[in-house]
């Protein structure tokens, strides 16, 4: 079976843990570009696809890098524009951000974007109302959602696998694509990706990976290209945000080797065929 590989396009200083962490205004050390080709390569190597959602704002300022990871074979798909939370926007705002990322990467490549991630998983309760604007303005599907819950983010209610959302008693056409997790004692357990991926040992997500598989489903792997650079700058965190955002980071890499050495990979639009 094949697993889905997916990659959060955006700059090591792109983080919502509280108000201000970064300027969108100012100019920041550009690590993207170095970052995402090292990955590129190392998909190539062990042949896996995946789907690059990538925010607006990397995609204005390196067009060009887009190109070249469209180009390898991989889906572009959108992570907003700005990286704010939804549910810190209004619906307006939200379509406004949206409208301006989907438009910006379509420009680029003269393709249709089909799929969305939202910045920290932040469709939760408070913001089930995204659907229908994702929906409205022609996105396939949607991959925002986490069914647990922490401080930030979390819809622990939502199912584990793809469906299709209902909201205000409506079935909508879009396709939800939740983060991957297992079962343990009756709770969802997340293991691949982000955080998670880099504090857990090899044996553990690769035996989490199998345990999905077996239930007839593919194993959806997140990671930003931040994470396999131990050399970034560092963002004025505390104890326990900088815990979150970079535990782990220096053996990130070669987790991912092992990962894509046992695993196959695939992106969400392959997989679904969407």
């Amino acid at each position: 079976m094949k697993n889905i590989l997916t990659i959060d396009l955006e700059e090591w200083f792109h983080a919502n843990y509280h108000e201000d962490v970064f300027d969108p205004h100012k100019t920041y050390e550009v690590r993207i570009v170095q970052n995402t080709k090292r990955l590129l390569t190392l998909f190539a190597e062990h042949k896996a696809k995946a789907t690059f959602f990538v925010l607006g704002y990397v995609a204005e300022k390196h067009p060009q890098l887009i190109r070249d990871i469209f180009a390898a074979g991989h889906e572009i798909a959108s992570h907003g524009y700005a990286h704010q939370l939804i549910y810190q926007q209004s619906p307006s705002e939200f379509k406004e951000d949206v409208s301006r990322a989907k438009q910006c990467v379509e420009d680029i490549l003269g393709e249709q974007v089909k799929g969305y991630r939202a910045p920290s998983w932040s469709i939760t309760s408070k913001s089930l109302w995204a659907w229908e604007i994702l929906q409205e303005l022609g996105f396939v599907y949607d991959a925002s959602v986490f069914p647990i819950e922490t401080y930030l983010y979390g819809l622990p209610s939502s199912p584990r696998f793809s469906h299709h959302p209902t909201f205000n008693g409506e079935t909508l056409n879009l396709l939800e694509v939740p983060s991957s997790t297992i079962r343990v004692f009756k709770k969802n357990i997340p293991f691949a990706g982000g955080f998670y991926f880099r504090a857990l040992p090899y044996p553990v997500i690769a035996q989490c990976i199998k345990t999905v598989n077996k239930e007839g489903q593919p194993a959806i792997v997140y990671l930003h290209p931040r994470e396999i650079d131990p050399e970034q700058p560092r963002l004025d965190l505390n104890l326990k945000e900088s815990l979150i955002h970079y535990y782990g980071i220096g053996g990130c890499e070669q987790k991912l080797i092992r990962v894509l050495k046992k695993f196959k990979f695939t992106s969400i639009e392959e997989c679904f065929k969407l």
